[in-house]
């Protein structure tokens, strides 16, 4: 067995998966280790949402990488099913954001100006134009904002995709393999020991979403955020574009079939799914949309978002410890921001130029570098 590799990347997520097909492509020997099954947690349990607008109200580093990897999404979804020979069912029909009532009307005109100035389309709908898009739509409304440019993916696919894709160019993929040490030695990683064997590589990257956050120093640990869905079943599709109001959106799937989401409950990480969170989602959804009270439940499951104190994820080399790189902490936009990630820290594995912006913003030492500068200041 081959235990020499350039990169070892600890955790088979979407994101990992994107890393190692990204790195994989440039000629490097890639194995991925994953403590369960590729994609067994937050991966599989998002709903796919495209929102690089419907999720920011405000300029920053962030809104702007997710507007770059948005853009990857048609081509990507090509390229995946040629690789792969997966369908990530790609899906570009819009969001619109609902408001019920004055307030949440006047968040939806900030955002709405703040994405026209961004030169992105954003347009503010009566409750008729909406319904002659959307006839489902309650008519119980104040305005919709229509971003018709975010759209949906199947995360499930899309995480399968890139892992095969990525062995189909040589990676290999260890799966109920838990890597239980770094192996490190003045100051610099060069592998991982595993429950079942030990592996070499000069980089190292932490992938694991919520998880694994005993690999890295305490600076850098996720906060884990559970958040659970339901999958309702039609007998006939109602509408096609996402539909989102406050503490709730309502994605459409292949074959008739709505994704609900999501609880939001702060430090769990049981997969319990609660009647009262059941309750709260049904209520919502039916006041989108009423006719969804005929629809069945087909399934419900929870998943755990990896969180971080700034709600930026963590994309670089911890600082002193040499070729040893996080890649997490992407919170409620793993799907979203997936392609970029593995291009950005494909990059950066390779020494090329990479945004300083981004580094300033993503890098790792960040948070170290903050309570230095509040240091000073005292």
């Amino acid at each position: 067995m081959n235990k020499q590799f350039d990169q070892i990347i600890v955790g088979g997520g979407v994101i990992g998966c994107s890393i190692a097909y990204q790195l994989v492509k440039r000629g490097y020997r890639v194995l991925i280790i994953e403590r369960n099954q590729v994609g067994c947690e937050a991966s599989s349990a998002a709903a796919g949402m495209l929102g690089a607008q419907g999720e920011f109200a405000e300029d920053s580093p962030l809104f702007q990488f997710a507007q770059e990897s948005r853009a990857l999404f048609q081509d990507l979804s090509e390229e995946l099913r040629e690789e792969a020979g997966i369908d990530i069912q790609y899906r570009h029909k819009g969001i619109m954001k609902l408001a019920f009532h004055q307030q949440q009307y006047n968040k939806l005109k900030t955002v709405a100006a703040f994405q026209r100035e961004a030169d992105n389309a954003a347009y503010l709908l009566s409750v008729e134009e909406a319904r002659k898009m959307e006839p489902s739509l309650t008519d119980n409304l104040r305005a919709i904002l229509y971003l018709p440019n975010d759209g949906q993916v199947s995360a499930r696919h899309l995480t399968k995709a890139f892992c095969l894709a990525a062995c189909h160019h040589g990676a290999i993929l260890h799966e109920q393999e838990k890597v239980s040490e770094l192996l490190m030695e003045a100051g610099k990683v060069y592998g991982v020991r595993t429950t079942e064997a030990t592996y070499y590589a000069g980089q190292v990257i932490v992938a694991t979403g919520a998880f694994g956050d005993e690999l890295l120093p305490a600076d850098y640990s996720t906060i884990p955020v559970k958040g659970e869905c339901l999958l309702l079943e039609l007998e006939q599709e109602l509408f096609q574009s996402t539909l989102w109001m406050d503490g709730c959106y309502l994605v459409p799937k292949q074959g008739k079939k709505v994704i609900v989401g999501a609880s939001s409950i702060p430090g769990k990480t049981d997969k319990h799914v609660h009647a009262a969170s059941v309750q709260k989602l049904l209520a919502r959804a039916q006041k989108m949309v009423p006719q969804l009270a005929e629809a069945r439940i087909r399934n419900h499951w929870a998943g755990v978002r990896p969180g971080t104190a700034d709600e930026m994820p963590y994309l670089g080399e911890i600082p002193d410890i040499a070729g040893l790189y996080a890649a997490k902490g992407h919170y409620r936009n793993g799907i979203l921001l997936s392609p970029i990630t593995g291009i950005y820290m494909a990059d950066l594995l390779e020494n090329k130029p990479i945004s300083p912006l981004y580094n300033d913003c993503f890098r790792a030492s960040r948070q170290a570098n903050k309570l230095e500068k509040a240091g000073e200041s005292k």
